[in-house]
């Protein structure tokens, strides 16, 4: 036991001992002071004769004192510091006793302070011993000097004539108060040291789980948040941050209906426990969100509620893998359908056609039914194109990759739509470095990227500007029109078949378009453009497009 606290190395050992040192002195310049005042001032018999030795003893303290401050830092063994402290301090007491007249001195009490100091720092045991050596030390001066036996250096003078009642009773009263004091202050502080041990123990085990708290707060990759009974959230852990963008100090005591109005967790002041919900966000950086919350009460240990967790996941990502998903069931159904139907359809169109062409070149066909019948034959042309459409969407072919010249193809697609009249106010901004290089299907990306250039020159019916833009560091193709865009509502629809706000369009271009990129592993995004018009973006495969070096 002694072991650990007398002998212990740690920090907070030295810091008492570093305390005592300082004590010793502020004591010893308080008696030792006021023995030397009290031999100047109050007429003493012998003034002159004990000064000097009181002068040495106030030397001695603070040059053992400042030395062992000194030793200290560097000590390993402060157990054995600690006992030589005690040491010493039991020889000055006893010197101290003997210099101001042994029987007659009024600091035997010094003792009971060093038998007090050594029970700090020593154990129980030890601290007995060090009462057993202080009744040794006091018993020998009044012994000594009952007998005449007591030295007398550098004329210090002793009453011979002692009373042997009053020096059994000096002995006695003190050493019964040397071992009481040891005992009581050996017990409280063998108590105190072991109320010491349980409370660390309890903050070694307080510490450590508040860090495995945070460990897991700070790893848990869902978001949480802690609402009080007033409705504002009060806590906030990383992953929150991460996904919403905002840090607590942003979101502290803030109301959870300002802050998360797509959470349903409280109705009339109330509490809701939401086991699975979703609703709609704006990060601090303006961009919406779906997130999926759940949400569940925070309760004491006397079940009272504190409070309310919420744990959230941002579901937007998500939500838009699901959507691809359900387009291409789509995609797929309508691939079945168009395997089983096109053969049944186009064949009788081609009858139809070939047989009304037929009979217009008979010789008794009037002008009016020659004209009827050219209106039969361009609308059964019209649906043979659109079947054509139909089939390229809904059965693609897969692409034959070869590496192309992507900038060139754009440069040919410019050209080619110069001579559409539908191109004819329309001006086309070419935003892309020359030679970009990429693995695709050179027909069916030049296909994509025409219908792309279509949509965007029919939704500006009064003129406009095209932008051609390819981004090699992301890998992505844009084509951005100045028109009136695409309202965000149905913005999630025009990769849908057949879905067009035109008056004749078939609603198979974009949904093309899609079949397409999706064909070569990309994407394909709708966003407002930057004149407030539509901006489509091709996400291919990072490292797909490569700019040649010149």
């Amino acid at each position: 036991m002694s072991a650990e606290h007398a002998g212990d190395s740690s920090g907070a050992s030295r810091r008492q001992l570093s305390w005592f040192l300082f004590f010793r002195i502020l004591v010893a310049t308080l008696f030792l002071g006021g023995a030397i005042f009290y031999q100047l001032r109050a007429g003493a018999a012998q003034p002159k004769a004990a000064l000097p030795y009181l002068y040495l003893l106030v030397g001695l303290t603070y040059l053992q004192s400042i030395v062992s401050a000194v030793i200290l830092p560097g000590c390993r063994r402060t157990r054995l510091f600690a006992q030589s402290q005690i040491a010493w301090d039991l020889l000055l007491a006893a010197a101290l006793i003997y210099v101001t007249g042994s029987i007659e001195s009024l600091f035997s009490f010094l003792f009971i302070l060093v038998i007090v100091s050594a029970s700090v720092f020593l154990s129980r045991r030890e601290a007995l011993f060090v009462a057993s050596a202080a009744a040794i030390l006091y018993g020998s001066l009044l012994d000594l000097q009952y007998y005449g036996l007591l030295p007398e250096l550098g004329g210090l003078r002793f009453s011979l004539s002692v009373d042997e009642r009053d020096v059994f009773y000096a002995v006695f009263v003190n050493v019964i108060a040397f071992f009481l004091t040891a005992l009581l202050s050996g017990t409280l502080s063998e108590r105190l040291r072991h109320s010491q041990r349980a409370l660390e123990k309890k903050e070694i085990d307080f510490e450590e789980l508040e860090k495995f708290s945070a460990a897991i707060l700070g790893n848990i990759t869902s978001g949480l948040l802690i609402v009080n009974r007033q409705g504002r959230s009060r806590s906030f852990n990383r992953a929150a941050t991460r996904i919403t963008g905002y840090a607590l100090e942003q979101v502290y005591n803030r109301e959870i209906q300002n802050l998360f109005p797509g959470f349903e967790v409280l109705a009339g002041g109330e509490f809701r426990v939401v086991s699975r919900g979703e609703g709609k966000f704006k990060d601090s950086q303006g961009r919406s969100m779906i997130l999926g919350y759940a949400s569940s009460l925070l309760k004491d240990v006397e079940g009272r509620e504190t409070g309310l967790l919420v744990t959230f996941q941002d579901l937007t990502r998500l939500k838009k893998v699901e959507e691809q998903l359900k387009r291409s069931d789509r995609l797929a159904a309508v691939g079945r359908l168009a395997s089983g139907m096109a053969h049944e359809i186009r064949n009788p169109l081609a009858s139809i056609s070939g047989s009304v062409q037929l009979l217009m070149e008979g010789e008794h066909v009037t002008k009016d039914d020659r004209r009827l019948m050219g209106i039969v034959v361009k609308e059964a042309e019209r649906l043979s194109n659109l079947l054509t459409d139909f089939l390229l969407y809904a059965r693609p072919t897969p692409p034959k990759m070869a590496p192309t010249d992507l900038s060139a193809l754009l440069d040919e697609l410019v050209d080619v739509v110069g001579a559409d009249p539908r191109f004819s106010s329309v001006t086309i901004e070419r935003d892309y470095p020359p030679g970009v290089t990429a693995e695709l299907d050179r027909h069916q990306f030049h296909q994509a990227i025409w219908n792309l250039l279509i949509n965007g020159a029919e939704a500006m019916e009064g003129g406009g500007r095209l932008r051609l833009g390819i981004d090699v560091a992301h890998a992505t193709i844009s084509v951005e029109d100045s028109g009136p865009g695409i309202p965000h509502e149905i913005r999630s629809r025009v990769f849908d078949p057949f879905f067009t706000t035109k008056d004749r369009g078939t609603g198979l271009g974009l949904s093309t378009v899609y079949a397409i990129v999706e064909g070569h592993g990309g994407q394909v995004e709708v966003t407002e453009g930057r004149e407030g018009g539509t901006r489509f973006t091709i996400r291919l495969a990072a490292g797909v497009l490569l700019r040649k070096p010149h």
